[in-house]
């Protein structure tokens, strides 16, 4: 019983692992979303606005394995939860910042 246990807790993902790994595809569905709404001359304005409702299912992913990781370290549901959106908002920031730089200068991000 007791090899079974630690057997299953070797098996499975490390929280960091999983942070890195939904950080990725985060990070990847934002810029797909950024470079079409490049394409289509989304006001700036517009894209801040709609950037919350892009990547629904990533930006879930990314946000539970932050939770996640910050529980392991002991850090209370609350704080995990609030860390969590603070990262989620510097991406979405990050992004809306990028987007404004390549509407100014009529360029895009290289593929």
């Amino acid at each position: 019983m007791l090899f079974t246990t630690l057997l299953l807790a070797a098996m499975a993902p490390a929280p960091t692992a999983a942070v890195d790994t939904s950080r990725v595809a985060f990070t990847k569905c934002l810029n797909t979303s950024m470079k079409k709404a490049l394409d289509d001359k989304v006001g700036a304005a517009e894209y801040e606005i709609s950037i919350k409702s892009v990547c629904e299912t990533e930006r879930a992913a990314f946000r539970t394995a932050v939770i996640a990781l910050n529980r392991s370290g002991g850090d209370s549901e609350a704080d995990a939860a609030e860390n969590a959106d603070m990262q989620v908002e510097d991406y979405h920031a990050n992004f809306v910042d990028k987007f404004k730089d390549y509407s100014e200068n009529n360029s895009r991000p290289s593929d």
